[in-house]
């Protein structure tokens, strides 16, 4: 259900408009009235409105002046305008703000049905695109994170795989845990240990050397962090 405001300085028209349409048969909910552009303006700050209906020649500030300021503000919000016929030519310049509805007073109830029927599929459209695009951005967020990881082995970290994303580490902390279930340092430590077992069965390598490949300094840290991941020592894994 998509959220109208309407805007309106006649009260019988809010009225008319609220109780004549059958705004939830075709997937509408009035959330709020306003007689001015102003009034319009100061609802849409506090209340989360998809569609605004509003009049154009209105008190205080005008049908124009408010699309104006939406589009200012970049706000994701349709514009539905009524437009009496010597005002149209008037309403024409709104075109840059992004308004493609008119209904010419007085409102025909077949006319305003129909575009808003139009204006739902509009935003349903939208949504979908929305929600693709979305998952899209998020799939390319972790392939990112994990690319890093397998490029930075020895070195990663929660910081450094923040930067390569720009998102601060404490919001890729919890995208990442609520996009794939996992914790970054879970995914750490599973890359670290895949690849460790790896190269241990290249003899080149000393078990030091390993460790080091995989980010530990420490010989000791990486032989108790290998045993607990596998069950197993590093050494005890080599001589399979």
């Amino acid at each position: 259900m998509y959220r109208l405001l309407i805007v309106d300085d006649e009260k019988e028209t809010r009225t008319g408009l609220r109780n004549y349409f059958p705004w939830q048969e075709i997937g509408f909910e009035i959330v709020g009235e306003a007689e001015n552009g102003a009034d319009a303006l100061t609802f849409i700050e506090l209340e989360r409105v998809d569609v605004v209906l509003s009049d154009i020649k209105m008190p205080v500030m005008n049908g124009l002046d408010l699309a104006h300021e939406i589009y200012r503000k970049r706000l994701p919000i349709k514009i539905v305008f009524l437009s009496g016929h010597k005002e149209f030519e008037f309403a024409q310049k709104a075109i840059i703000y992004g308004v493609k509805n008119y209904i010419i007073k007085p409102t025909k109830y077949g006319e305003l049905v129909e575009t808003f029927k139009k204006l739902y599929e509009e935003l349903n459209n939208e949504t979908v695109k929305e929600a693709v695009e979305s998952a899209i951005t998020e799939h390319k967020v972790i392939a990112a994170v994990r690319q890093y990881v397998d490029k930075h082995l020895s070195t990663a970290s929660l910081e450094g795989a923040a930067d390569s994303v720009y998102m601060t580490p404490q919001y890729l902390s919890k995208f990442f845990k609520d996009k794939t279930g996992q914790n970054f340092s879970d995914l750490l430590l599973d890359k670290r240990m895949s690849k460790a077992k790896e190269l241990l069965e290249d003899f080149q390598y000393k078990i030091y050397q390993v460790s080091e490949l995989v980010g530990y300094a420490n010989s000791k840290n990486f032989t108790r962090a290998f045993g607990k991941y596998y069950g197993k020592s590093p050494r005890e894994v080599r001589n399979e």
